[in-house]
C-alpha cells in the first residue's frame, strides 16, 4: 500500500499489506501488447494498468452495458489516490499519473483486509471484481490504427 492512498468508500486505506508468502499465487499475464505481431489489438492486463486506464476500462463496460454502476464501485474506489494530508485538492488526478498498478493484487489485499475487519459489504464487491477482473484478463480492449 502506498503511503499516499487516501479514503475511499471501500476503506482502500484500510487495506492491509499482505506478505508475499500469504498471497494467492496467479501466473500474471504480460503487459498489454498487440495480441500478434502488427495486428494492432490491445489486451486487458488488470496486473499493470494506470489509474485512468483502469476508469477508461470500467467507463466502456459501462457503456456497453457489460458493467452495471454497482459492480464498478469496487474498481472505483482502488483507482482512487488522495494525498495522506488531505488538503484542499481532493484527489490526485489520474490523467496525470502514469504509475502502472497491479489491480488484481490490490483486490486481493482488500479481500485480505476485508475479511480481517469482518466486513462482509467489501468483501462481496472485491470478490465479485475479482471474478470480473479475471473472466476479462487478457480479452481485447481496442485496435490500434497505428499499429
Amino acid at each position: 500500500m502506498r503511503v499516499d492512498s487516501g479514503t475511499s468508500p471501500l476503506g482502500v486505506s484500510q487495506w492491509p499489506q499482505v506478505s508475499a508468502a500469504n498471497r494467492s499465487s496467479t501466473t500474471p499475464v504480460s503487459t498489454p501488447q498487440p495480441s500478434a505481431p502488427g495486428d494492432g489489438v490491445k489486451q486487458v492486463d488488470f496486473t499493470s494498468m494506470t489509474r485512468q486506464e483502469m476508469r477508461d476500462w470500467v467507463n466502456a463496460q459501462i457503456r456497453s452495458g457489460e458493467m452495471s454502476l454497482d459492480d464498478s464501485r469496487p474498481f472505483m474506489a482502488m483507482t482512487m489516490k488522495i494525498p495522506v494530508n488531505g488538503g484542499s485538492g481532493g484527489e490526485l488526478p489520474a490523467q496525470s499519473d502514469g504509475t502502472r498498478h497491479d489491480f488484481t493484487q490490490r483486490a486481493r489485499d482488500g479481500i485480505q483486509g476485508a475479511l480481517s475487519r469482518n466486513d462482509e459489504t467489501t468483501l462481496k464487491m472485491l470478490e465479485s471484481a475479482m471474478s470480473i477482473m479475471q473472466r476479462q484478463q487478457g480479452q481485447a480492449i481496442g485496435i490500434d490504427i497505428r499499429a
